[in-house]
């Protein structure tokens, strides 16, 4: 039996031999990548994407859909600062201490870096202690050729601004050697260093899909998929036009190639991997 599952039977096994009283309260949170979010439930997942996961909660209202300023750099107040104060009241204001964390690409690392320095701010322990687990998908652990790109001012790929954002200084983190640097030194969960405190993992999309004639490329957008087929031409065979698969199962572990779980065996690029794609919103759901 995989790790994964062998956690899950564990939790379930200390639900069904707890006694009513002490049962748990599950909640959970899903976290925006890079970009500065007003609105994450209608501009970033959608609605149809965050209502279908709610399904899986055993009390509705126990959803936190976040917002943040994902341009600075991870550590920022404005990133791990902001998402440390709206998952710390979460879990105050309606008692979690069962959180499953639910991120998309670069904010994969904003919760990394929560989970690994925990001394950092005061109401880290109190995140890390009611995590259950992180779901990550698509995460930028190891960063984007992508990033490299834009810092350096070409112009083509500048035209990703769309999808990555401009020279912000959460697109200047993600530039390959810049997140080596970050992993080897003040993050948790890769190659050589030691073990997040919860569980960290990933699931990976693979390709990007834009056939005119095929349906399933329209899903989440067909404008944004073309794009995304574009980039995808800068990174290795392996990628969802955004980031390669090695940077999405750098940190943590694999969970699934999106593949694997989807319906049909779709893939899913890094457009369809926040939206209701291929069956990937009851993956979510049911996994709480």
């Amino acid at each position: 039996m995989k790790m994964r599952e062998l956690s899950l039977v564990a939790i379930l096994l200390a639900v069904l031999l707890a006694p009513a009283s002490s049962l748990a309260v599950t909640g959970i949170a899903l976290v925006h990548g890079t970009g500065n979010q007003t609105d994450a439930y209608n501009d970033y997942w959608t609605s149809e994407m965050v209502e279908s996961i709610r399904q899986g909660l055993p009390t509705s209202t126990n959803l936190l859909v976040v917002n943040c300023e994902f341009e600075e750099y991870m550590w920022d107040d404005a990133a791990a600062g902001c998402l440390a104060t709206q998952l710390y009241n979460f879990i105050n204001s309606m008692n979690i201490d069962d959180l499953v964390v639910t991120t998309h690409s670069n904010g994969g690392n904003v919760m990394r870096w929560i989970l690994s320095n925990p001394t950092w701010d005061s109401r880290y322990p109190t995140i890390i202690e009611n995590t259950r687990w992180v779901n990550v998908v698509a995460g930028s652990s190891a960063g984007t050729p992508l990033a490299d790109a834009v810092m350096s001012g070409n112009v083509f790929e500048a035209s990703v601004g769309w999808l990555l954002g401009y020279q912000s200084d959460a697109v200047r983190m993600q530039q390959t050697s810049w997140m080596t640097y970050y992993n080897d030194n003040w993050l948790l969960g890769t190659s050589g260093r030691p073990s997040l405190p919860v569980g960290f993992w990933n699931i990976v999309g693979t390709d990007v899909e834009t056939a005119v004639w095929d349906s399933d490329s329209y899903c989440g957008g067909y404008t944004q998929n073309l794009g995304l087929e574009i980039t995808q031409e800068w990174l290795d065979d392996c990628s969802d036009g955004f980031l390669n698969c090695s940077s999405q199962n750098t940190a943590g572990k694999l969970w699934f190639y999106d593949y694997a779980r989807t319906s049909g065996g779709e893939p899913l690029s890094h457009n369809q991997s926040r939206r209701k794609c291929f069956n990937l919103d009851v993956i979510l759901r049911n996994d709480i």
